[in-house]
C-alpha cells in the first residue's frame, strides 16, 4: 500500500472537479488554455501534458501543452511571453526560474489573465495560487528513509538545482531531519543544470576517487538518480544508500534490482488536471480583481495552495505500483 504524504487544501481540488464535472459549462469559442512546462520530452512532464489534455478534453475547452524540450529557463520565459500575448483564458507554468518569470506572471495577472504555477512556485510573483506537492515534507520524508537506511550514520551527495523553489524545499527537509542526527552529513551538493550526464560524470568521480566516503547519493530531481545507479552498478559498488525523487520507468527499474532504495512519487498529472478545472472556474468566476492579496483575505475564493499528495515507494510497493500506473491520457 502506498505511504500518503501529508495534504494541505485538497479538499478544495476535489470540491473543484466535483462542481466542474456535475455542471453544465458554456464554453466560448475565443477560449484556450495553456501549460507552460519545463522539458516536455521528460516522462513526468508528459505526465503532466496528459492530465491536462485529458481535462481539456473532458470539458471541451482548447488546451494546448507548451515549453521547450530540454532543461532551458530563457527559453521557457520566452514561450511564456509568447502566450501570455495570445490572451488566453488562463496559464498554468512550471517555473524553472522563479525571479526570471516573475515580472512576466505579474504582467499576465495585470493584463487579466489569470496564472497559477504548479510543480515548481515563484511565490515573489503575484500568481494567484500553487498547485503541487508539499516540498519540505518530501525532504522530511526522504531524509527519514535515508537515516534509516544509513544506521543514523553517513556522507551525503546531493543532486539538485539550486533557486527552483520546489528542490530548495526539498533540500531544508532534508537538512532538517538530519539535524537530528548530527553524524548524517551533506558532503557536497551537486547542481546538475538539468542535465543528467552531470550526476552520471560527478557520480563517476566521486566512485573513482572517494567511494569510501560517500555512504548515501540523493536526488531531488526526476533525473539524476538513474544515472547514479547506472554508474554504481557498472562499477560494482554496493552498500550505499540511493534516495531518488519521482517515478521515472528506469528509477523504478533500479528498485526493483535493489540499487535504489527509494523514491517519492508526486502526481504531475493531478496537478495538471485539477490545475486546468481550476482556471476554467477562474475564467467564468473571475474575481473583481486578480490583484488583491488573497493570502490574506479569510473570505477568498481562492486557495494559496493546494497539495497534490506524494507517496513513497520502495521495494516492497513497487510492482504494485507499476501495475496500477495508466496509459498516458487514459481514463
Amino acid at each position: 500500500m502506498l505511504k500518503p504524504g501529508r495534504w494541505f487544501h485538497s479538499v478544495i481540488a476535489g470540491l473543484s472537479v466535483i462542481l466542474l464535472s456535475s455542471c453544465t459549462v458554456r464554453h466560448g469559442g475565443d477560449e484556450k488554455y495553456y501549460l507552460v512546462s519545463s522539458n516536455t520530452k521528460v516522462a513526468y512532464w508528459q505526465s503532466a501534458g496528459a492530465g491536462f489534455t485529458q481535462a481539456a478534453s473532458k470539458m471541451k475547452v482548447p488546451a494546448e501543452f507548451v515549453g521547450p524540450d530540454t532543461y532551458d529557463p530563457k527559453a521557457q520565459q520566452l514561450e511564456f511571453e509568447r502566450v501570455a500575448k495570445l490572451n488566453p483564458s488562463g496559464i498554468l507554468v512550471s517555473p524553472d526560474n522563479p525571479e526570471l518569470m516573475k515580472p512576466d506572471i505579474d504582467a499576465a495577472i495585470a493584463a487579466g489573465i489569470p496564472v497559477v504555477t504548479i510543480d515548481t512556485d515563484s511565490p515573489g510573483s503575484k500568481r494567484l495560487f500553487f498547485i503541487g506537492t508539499n516540498n519540505y515534507q518530501v525532504g522530511v520524508m526522504g531524509g527519514k528513509v535515508a537515516v534509516k537506511a544509513m544506521h543514523g550514520k553517513g556522507n551525503v551527495v546531493v543532486f539538485t538545482m539550486p533557486g527552483q523553489t520546489n528542490l530548495d524545499d526539498r533540500l531544508r527537509g532534508y537538512r532538517d531531519t538530519f539535524a537530528a542526527d548530527p553524524q548524517m552529513k551533506i558532503v557536497q551538493i551537486v547542481d546538475v543544470k538539468g542535465d543528467p550526464t552531470i550526476a552520471f560524470d560527478s557520480t563517476s568521480q566521486i566512485v573513482g576517487k572517494q567511494k569510501d566516503k560517500v555512504d548515501g547519493f540523493v536526488c531531488l530531481e526526476a533525473l539524476s538518480c538513474k544515472e547514479v545507479a547506472n554508474v554504481l552498478d557498472r562499477y560494482k559498488v554496493t552498500g550505499k544508500t540511493v534516495i531518488a525523487m519521482d517515478t521515472d520507468p528506469e528509477t523504478l527499474s533500479w528498485i526493483q534490482k535493489g540499487m535504489i532504495v527509494a523514491t517519492i512519487a508526486q502526481k504531475p498529472y493531478t496537478m495538471s488536471y485539477v490545475g486546468l478545472t481550476m482556471l476554467d472556474d477562474l475564467h467564468h468566476n473571475k474575481p473583481q480583481s486578480l490583484q488583491q492579496n488573497w493570502e490574506t483575505d479569510p473570505s477568498s475564493p481562492i486557495p494559496v495552495f493546494v497539495d497534490t499528495g506524494a507517496a513513497l515507494i520502495d521495494k516492497s510497493n513497487v510492482e504494485t505500483f507499476i501495475a496500477g500506473q495508466k496509459p498516458a491520457g487514459s481514463n
